[in-house]
């Protein structure tokens, strides 16, 4: 089976499916249609032909594969979410202002969007979800934190650019 999504919450049983199904997973990021970028995970079950066949049909719809074992976040979410939540981090202390971190990262990093906007965009409940499956998987892992922030807007319905307020206001598509 193809797994086109990555669950917070790795399988303990990497092949639940009866044999000869080896299973594999493409990670697509959105939109879809625009990002190039295509994460080919490699499980400890998954057949070597079956593996190369991902990485050619990648290559086949024009994108550009990159592989990876089968890790949390596999490679973007595993650098991109904890770099949101050290942004949330630092809403919590008061370290900088939610426009400045973004502002910061954008021109310091050369990120299109900072990591709070992109928190609202994916969706608070989205970050949320995602953070509570690693910290709950994974407790030992200290990049894994829910920041408080992100509990008190999501306990107020503020869940980003869905609900029309995050960390940012919104009008559909537009952060205000």
């Amino acid at each position: 089976p193809l797994t086109p999504n990555p669950n917070p919450n790795p399988n303990p049983n990497p092949n639940p499916y009866p044999n000869p199904v080896t299973p594999h997973q493409l990670h697509f990021f959105n939109p879809v249609q625009m990002m190039k970028l295509v994460e080919v995970v490699k499980l400890e079950t998954t057949a070597p032909e079956v593996f190369d066949a991902c990485m050619a049909y990648s290559k086949a719809i024009k994108k550009v594969p990159v592989s990876c074992l089968d890790t949390p976040g596999f490679i973007v979410n595993r650098l991109l979410v904890p770099a949101m939540a050290q942004a949330m981090l630092m809403v919590d202390r008061g370290d900088a202002s939610i426009e400045d971190i973004d502002t910061a990262m954008q021109l310091g990093a050369g990120h299109p969007m900072g990591p709070l906007t992109l928190a609202d965009y994916v969706g608070l409940d989205t970050c949320m979800f995602i953070l509570q499956g690693w910290v709950d998987n994974f407790p030992d892992e200290p990049a894994f934190i829910v920041p408080e922030c992100l509990k008190a807007k999501i306990a107020e319905g503020k869940l980003g650019r869905k609900s029309g307020e995050g960390f940012f206001k919104w009008d559909g598509m537009k952060r205000l």
